[in-house]
C-alpha cells in the first residue's frame, strides 16, 4: 500500500467519523427542538406592527367589538400631521408649520405568545403626541397629556386568553399647541413587556460613578425590585459589570425578603480596575446586568448600558470630562426630521449625527423637550454630550400657543413628568446636564423663584449627580430683568443670546463673571449662521426688486435666518463669529449651543413650512455656515470659499468672496494673479495654545 492509499483511507475514515458526528449532532439538535422552549426571564418585544388607524374622532372605538375593518392599516411609528395637506388655514398656524392636527384613533388586535402566559404584561409607549388615552379590551388605562414623555400601563388584569384589543385615542386638536412642528399620533416606538411576579421595576436601575480614575472606578448601582405576589419572596440580586465584548468583569450579589405587593431598593458597589473611560473621542460602553433569582430560579434579567466617565462643570475651568477641559461645541435640535416629520427612523438621526460630528460638534441640546430613547442611545454610542431639556413652558404660557401649551397641565403633571423623564434618561453617559425649561416667562413672575426651587428639588432628588440649568432669555432685559435670586438658584446659569443686551453685545459674559464669580455659565442658545442654502443675493449688487426681497422677513428670521443672513453672511454672522471667539477663549464659559444645527418644521412664515436657521438643511446638506463652525471646531484643515463665481447673468458684477478657514493664512488667486493674503492668528492651527496663554 502506497502513501497515497494510506492518505485516502485516512481521509475516508475521517469523513466517516465526521459523518457519524454530524448525525449525532443532528439527533441532539432534534431532541432539543422537540423540547418546549424555555421562556425568557424577561420579554420585551416590538409592538409596532399591524395597527389600524382612523383620522378623526370615532366614538365607541375603545370597545373590542368596534368595526375597524375600513380603517387604514399601518405600522408605527406614525405621524399623521406630516402626511398633510399643509395649509395656511390650519389652526396650527405658522408656529406648527401649517400642518393638520386634530384627533386620531389607533387600534391593534393581538394574541399573547405562550411565553407571556401567567406573567405581568405591560405596554410601553416611547411617545404619543398628545393627550393620549389608552384602553385594553374596553378597560380604560389612563391619560397622558404630555406628548414628549415615555410611559407604560399594566395590562395584566384585563387580558384575555384569546384575542385582545388595545385602543389609543390621540387628541392634538387644541391649537396652536407648540411653537414649532410637533407631529401628531403614536410617533415613537411601542413595546410589549412580560416579566415574572418578582422583577426589576420599570426604569428600575440607577447607575452612578462616584469615583473615576484611570487606575480604578467605583460603580454604584441602585436597583428597585418589585414583588407582585400575594406572598413574601426571598430574592437574590446578582449585579455584574459587563465590558464591550460581553465579558462580566465584576460581580456582586445581595439577598433580601420583599413583602407581598411591595418593593425593595438594593444598593451595591463594584470596583472596575483600569476602566476604559467614556469620552467624546472614544465613547466606550459597558453594561450593568441585573439578574434576579428566587431560590435557584432566575426570574428576571435586566441590562442597563452605561459609560464610565466623570463630568464636572467648574466656575473657572468650564466643563471637564475625565479631568480634561472640553468646550461644548453645541447645536440645538428640534425633534422632527423634515419630510418624515416626528416619526424619525434611527438611521436618519445617525446620518445627521455623522454630519454634525464631521462639522466638529460634540454636544446637542434637545430643544425643548425630551427626545426619543433611541436618540440618546445614538448619542451614547457616537460620543455626543447632551443637554436634556424638559419644558418650553411652566405655569405662564407663551403668546404663540395661546394657552394651549404645557402651562395648561403644569400644576397637575409636572412632578410626574419630570420624575419619569429623569428615571428614563439618567443612566445615559451622554447626558451631562438637565435643563428644566426654555425661555420661561415665569423667570420674571413673582412666583418664578418658587417654581424653580420646586423643580430643582425634583431633579436633584431623582438624580443628585447632574447639574440643572435653564435657557434664560431675560438676564439683562429692560424694563425688567430676571432677578439674581432666580439665576443664582440654577446650578448652571444658562444664557439664551448672551449678546442681546446693550454693552453685552461686546462684553458678553464678562459682566456677570465679575459680579458673580461663583456662577457656572453656559450658552444655552445663541444665533447661528443659517439662511437658505445657495442664496447669495446679499453678497452682490442687487436690483431694486431684489433689494426689496432682501428686506422681507425670511423663514427662521427670529434666530439668524433673516435679512442679511443669506448664506451665513451679514451683520448677524459677524456677531456670531465674535461671540464664539469669546466663548472659545474663556474657559469659564462651558460652551455654547447655537440655533440651530439643522433646519426644522414650524416657526414658519409665508409660504414656508419651516425654519431655515440651521447650518444643515432638512435633507442633510451643509450650508456655508456649516463650514464656519467646522473651521472653529474641527481639528482638520478647513478651507471653504463662497459664493460661486460663474453666476449666470452676473457677469461683470463685483463679487465679494468669503473664506472660512482655520489655516494660518489664505491667499486668493484669480486667473493666476494674487488678489491678496488674509491672516488671523486666532484661526491658525496654533490657536488653542495661544488661547490658553491669553487666559492666564
Amino acid at each position: 500500500m502506497n502513501s497515497n492509499d494510506a492518505m485516502t483511507r485516512r481521509g475516508l475514515l475521517g469523513r466517516a467519523l465526521g459523518g457519524a458526528a454530524l448525525v449525532s449532532a443532528l439527533d441532539s439538535a432534534s431532541q432539543l427542538l422537540a423540547q418546549p422552549p424555555q421562556p425568557r426571564a424577561r420579554a420585551r418585544d416590538c409592538f409596532d406592527f399591524g395597527w389600524k388607524f382612523h383620522k378623526g374622532d370615532a366614538p365607541g372605538a375603545q370597545e373590542p367589538a368596534f368595526a375597524d375593518a375600513p380603517w387604514r392599516s399601518l405600522d408605527l411609528p406614525h405621524d399623521w400631521s406630516v402626511e398633510g395637506p399643509f395649509s395656511q388655514s390650519e389652526p396650527s398656524a405658522g408656529s406648527g408649520g401649517y400642518a393638520p392636527t386634530g384627533i386620531g384613533w389607533y387600534r391593534k388586535r393581538f394574541r399573547l405568545p405562550a411565553s407571556y402566559q401567567d406573567r405581568k404584561v405591560s405596554i410601553e409607549f416611547d411617545g404619543v403626541y398628545r393627550n393620549s388615552e389608552v384602553w385594553i379590551n374596553g378597560q380604560y388605562l389612563g391619560k397622558r397629556p404630555f406628548g414628549y414623555i415615555s410611559f407604560a400601563y399594566d395590562l395584566t388584569p384585563h387580558l384575555h386568553a384569546g384575542e385582545n384589543v388595545v385602543a389609543v385615542k390621540v387628541d392634538n386638536s387644541p391649537q396652536p399647541g407648540s411653537r414649532w412642528y410637533s407631529g401628531s399620533g403614536i410617533y415613537r416606538h411601542t413595546w410589549l413587556v412580560a416579566v415574572n411576579p418578582v422583577h426589576v421595576a420599570h426604569w428600575g436601575t440607577f447607575v452612578t460613578t462616584p469615583r473615576v480614575a484611570k487606575e480604578a472606578a467605583t460603580i454604584q448601582v441602585e436597583t428597585q425590585v418589585r414583588n407582585t405576589n400575594a406572598a413574601a419572596a426571598i430574592c437574590t440580586l446578582v449585579t455584574a459589570v459587563v465590558d464591550g465584548e460581553g465579558k462580566a468583569i465584576q460581580t456582586t450579589e445581595a439577598s433580601a425578603e420583599i413583602g407581598p405587593s411591595a418593593g425593595y431598593r438594593f444598593g451595591q458597589s463594584l470596583i472596575v480596575e483600569k476602566p476604559t473611560l467614556w469620552s467624546v473621542a472614544a465613547p466606550y460602553l459597558y453594561k450593568v446586568r441585573s439578574t434576579v433569582r428566587v431560590g435557584e430560579q432566575i426570574v428576571d434579567e435586566y441590562e442597563t448600558p452605561i459609560g464610565i466617565r466623570e463630568a464636572i462643570f467648574d466656575a473657572d475651568r468650564g466643563f471637564l470630562l475625565n479631568g480634561e477641559h472640553v468646550k461644548l461645541n453645541g447645536v440645538c435640535l428640534h425633534h422632527d426630521a423634515g419630510a418624515v416629520g416626528a416619526a424619525v427612523p434611527e438611521r436618519v438621526w445617525e446620518r445627521r449625527f455623522e454630519i454634525l460630528r464631521e462639522m466638529g460638534s460634540n454636544a446637542i441640546r434637545t430643544s425643548h423637550n425630551p427626545p426619543a430613547p433611541e436618540f440618546l442611545d445614538l448619542c451614547d454610542r457616537m460620543g455626543f454630550l447632551v443637554m436634556n431639556e424638559a419644558f418650553d413652558e411652566w405655569k405662564a404660557g407663551k403668546g404663540q400657543v395661546r394657552g394651549n401649551g404645557y402651562s395648561r397641565i403644569f400644576d397637575e403633571w409636572h412632578e410626574r413628568d419630570v420624575t419619569d423623564f429623569v428615571h428614563r434618561d439618567r443612566n445615559h453617559p451622554s447626558v451631562v446636564l438637565w435643563s428644566c425649561g426654555n425661555e420661561i416667562p415665569d423667570q420674571l413672575s413673582e412666583h418664578g423663584v418658587e417654581i424653580l426651587r420646586e423643580l430643582l428639588t425634583i431633579f436633584h432628588r431623582e438624580d443628585p449627580t447632574r447639574p440643572v440649568t435653564a435657557g434664560c432669555d431675560q438676564i439683562a432685559a429692560e424694563p425688567r430683568a430676571a432677578p439674581a435670586e432666580f439665576l443664582s438658584l440654577l446650578d448652571i446659569v444658562g444664557y439664551n443670546y448672551a449678546d442681546r443686551w446693550r454693552e453685552r453685545r461686546e462684553l458678553y459674559y464678562s459682566l456677570d463673571k465679575a459680579a458673580h464669580p461663583n456662577w457656572r455659565m453656559i450658552g444655552t442658545e445663541s444665533s447661528g449662521m443659517g439662511g437658505q442654502r445657495g442664496d447669495y443675493r446679499g453678497l452682490v449688487a442687487a436690483s431694486p426688486a431684489e433689494t426689496a426681497a432682501l428686506a422681507a422677513p425670511a423663514a427662521g428670521g427670529r434666530r439668524g435666518g433673516g435679512p442679511g443672513a443669506f448664506g451665513g453672511m451679514g451683520a448677524r454672522a459677524l456677531d456670531t463669529e465674535q461671540l464664539w471667539k469669546f466663548v472659545r477663549t474663556h474657559d469659564y464659559v462651558a460652551g455654547d449651543f447655537m440655533w440651530t444645527g439643522i433646519d426644522y418644521l414650524g416657526e414658519a412664515f409665508g409660504a414656508s413650512r419651516g425654519s431655515g436657521s440651521g447650518v444643515i438643511d432638512s435633507c442633510g446638506f451643509p450650508k456655508d455656515g456649516y463650514y464656519f463652525y467646522q473651521s472653529q471646531w474641527s481639528e482638520k484643515p478647513v478651507l471653504h470659499l463662497f459664493p460661486h463665481w460663474n453666476w449666470k447673468g452676473r457677469e461683470g458684477v463685483f463679487l465679494a468672496v468669503t473664506c472660512y478657514t482655520n489655516c494660518d493664512s489664505v491667499e486668493l488667486f484669480l486667473n493666476g494673479r494674487s488678489v491678496g493674503v488674509k491672516e488671523d492668528r486666532l484661526h491658525g492651527p496654533g490657536r488653542r495654545q495661544a488661547d490658553r496663554r491669553g487666559q492666564r
